[in-house]
């Protein structure tokens, strides 16, 4: 029993110091962050709102990050304008039973997103086809897209016009990283409209 603790003593030092890299990694990408918490601040200033989506633990990161934005992150301010499109079960499977799984994004993406409004996609593997349909609605309808992925950026960088990709191909470690980099956005742009 001891020595298999001590193993697990080991493992987890060995990933808590992968994600530690990935995360010291990431942080190259700052000025890419400071551009997508800019384009989030005037977007939200001129009174548009941000769509959010992605499927599984990035449908999760998507619901936490629009808490974030509508409730607060660390200061009393006004509401931000934020939708996790992931957060309405009935229309998830209204959708994905009478059409299409790969639609269930695009279609709120054309009823609820306006011009001056901004798509936010996680996909840790940049492929996810009902994420690559709203990346592709949001474009199509005039929306600012940015998104989150992993090395790379998969099919999803091309459709964006700003894309985090995070230095990985580990899904665990690659949400870590967004996770981080999605707080320190909220940050960004709460620090700027909190007044």
């Amino acid at each position: 029993m001891p020595s298999s603790r001590a193993s697990w003593a080991d493992e987890i030092r060995v990933q808590l110091g992968t994600s530690a890299e990935i995360l010291r990694q990431t942080a190259g990408q700052a000025e890419l962050l400071a551009s997508m918490a800019a384009a989030m601040t005037d977007c939200l200033r001129a009174g548009g709102k941000v769509l959010l989506c992605g499927n599984g633990g990035s449908a999760a990161d998507a619901q936490h990050v629009a808490t974030e934005l509508v409730a607060r992150y660390k200061r009393d301010r006004r509401p931000l304008a934020a939708i996790s499109l992931a957060g309405d079960a009935t229309y998830l499977t209204a959708q994905s039973n009478d059409v299409s799984f790969d639609t269930v994004f695009a279609r709120q993406v054309e009823a609820l997103g306006a011009k001056a409004d901004v798509l936010w996609a996680f996909s840790t593997s940049g492929g996810s086809r009902n994420v690559l349909a709203a990346a592709k609605k949001a474009r199509q309808n005039g929306l600012l897209t940015i998104g989150f992925t992993g090395a790379g950026g998969g099919a999803l960088k091309p459709l964006l016009d700003y894309c985090l990709c995070v230095p990985s191909s580990d899904t665990p470690r690659i949400q870590e990283a967004h996770i981080a980099a999605a707080h320190v956005i909220c940050d960004l742009v709460e620090e700027a409209l909190a007044g």
